[in-house]
């Protein structure tokens, strides 16, 4: 797999590879790797439950082009409008909001980039910092539900989407209230980051449109997630309902136009194709695996190692956090999760909690050099040349150490994550 990941063949053309040549090798016939990529390829990915992800994608995406994030962030801007550090805090409450409805940290990056980082500059506060919080809070859009990764994992785990998404909820909001009380404090003791702000210019906005604003975040927000958790609709069934609800926003809004329906059409067939392809090569890869006996040992040597479940945890979070600066967040749960899964499962864990602590540890290898996806989104998209990658990395670093804490919160006190299932 190492030899794989640099010589920079695509991942899930490296993991068929390995999974067709490891079956190959153990069976000494290629007939049983071949009937393996046939069944992964066609009974497989014949799953219905597979449709959940092109209706997030295109929800997301429609979404995205209605300018939604604009106007979260407008009503987060005048709601905080009094706080010190008020508008970093905004831009986290705004992606915490906009990651309910996409599920993506790219596009979460990309939107808040345009949106907020001009205008926490213009109010004063450092161009590393805005960036820094842009990027840095972005990450909630794969934590807060619908989230495309807790459904990669969901498939791979073998774990209901549904339960997944309600577990995420309370370690979401967790995160997201870390990150603005952090703000906060840094505002007060760390100036020389935060800057000199200046969030005093008056927001002109009344109650009323503030509301309406947002209504039909919530609207379509409580269709999605509540009609999962009310057990109204299954998560496809309810991927439809928000893909459906997110072209009428974006129709009563007067946003879409013909071009931009084809644009998002196509962007959902690409994102589809790519994730399914992943999810099919995972497959194979975990059959390989699975025969080989790989996971059983590493589970029995561990257990004979007596070695404790924390430094385990300890150990997998630091793997994934070194995985991240080089492979991105789907790679690194399709090539780790069929080796740890059993080892957990032997320790006893609990595998809708352990989803939730793999996504955030995932998630920080969006903002750790040198790959850094998200870094990368935000210094693409800003205007301002004069601001460095290397800008970006220093002002997501205090969001990564926020991240971490929050991830050590969760070994220490896993019923944070499962407080909403019993």
């Amino acid at each position: 797999m190492l030899v794989v990941i640099f010589m920079g063949i695509h991942i899930g053309i490296g993991l068929i590879l390995l999974g067709f040549a490891g079956i190959w090798m153990m069976m000494g016939s290629p007939n049983v790797a071949i009937n393996t990529v046939k069944l992964a390829s066609n009974e497989f990915l014949r799953s219905f439950f597979f449709g959940v992800i092109p209706l997030f994608v295109l929800m997301g995406l429609v979404i995205n082009e209605s300018d939604v994030g604009g106007d979260t962030f407008n009503v987060a801007r005048w709601a905080l409008r009094k706080v010190k550090g008020g508008l970093g805090v905004a831009t986290v409450v705004a992606n915490a909001i906009f990651a309910a409805i996409t599920g993506s940290s790219i596009a979460s990056a990309a939107v808040f980039t345009k949106i907020a980082a001009p205008h926490m500059i213009k109010h004063g506060y450092t161009p590393t910092f805005a960036v820094g919080t842009v990027a840095g809070s972005s990450v909630l859009g794969m934590l807060i539900p619908p989230s495309l990764l807790l459904i990669i994992y969901g498939f791979v785990a073998e774990q209901s989407v549904g339960l997944l998404f309600l577990a995420a909820v309370i370690p979401g909001i967790i995160l997201a209230f870390a990150m603005g009380i952090s703000i906060i404090g840094m505002a007060y003791f760390w100036p020389s980051y935060v800057g000199r702000p200046n969030d005093s210019e008056k927001v002109e906005l009344k109650v009323g449109d503030a509301f309406q604003m947002v209504l039909p975040i919530i609207i379509l927000v409580g269709a999605v997630l509540g009609g999962i958790y009310g057990g109204f609709f299954t998560p496809v069934e309810a991927g439809a309902v928000g893909a459906a609800g997110a072209l009428i926003i974006a129709l009563v809004k007067r946003r879409m136009t013909w071009p931009k329906l084809w644009n998002v059409l196509l962007e959902t067939g690409h994102t589809t194709v790519s994730v399914l392809f992943l999810i099919l090569a995972a497959n194979i890869y975990g059959k390989m695996l699975a025969l080989s006996g790989l996971p059983q040992f590493a589970s029995s040597a561990i257990g004979g190692s007596e070695l404790s479940f924390f430094w385990f945890m300890v150990f997998y979070i630091t793997l994934v956090i070194i995985l991240g600066m080089f492979l991105d967040a789907v790679s690194i749960m399709l090539i780790v999760l069929p080796l740890v899964l059993p080892i957990v499962q032997a320790f006893g864990g609990d595998l809708i909690w352990f989803g939730i602590v793999t996504v955030i540890a995932v998630e920080m290898g969006l903002l750790t050099p040198p790959l850094g996806i998200a870094v990368y989104v935000v210094r693409s998209t800003i205007t301002d040349a004069s601001i460095t990658l290397n800008q970006i990395f220093k002002g997501a670093f205090p969001y990564v150490l926020i991240m971490l804490a929050v991830t050590i919160l969760l070994i220490a006190f896993p019923q944070l994550s499962l407080v909403l299932l019993n």
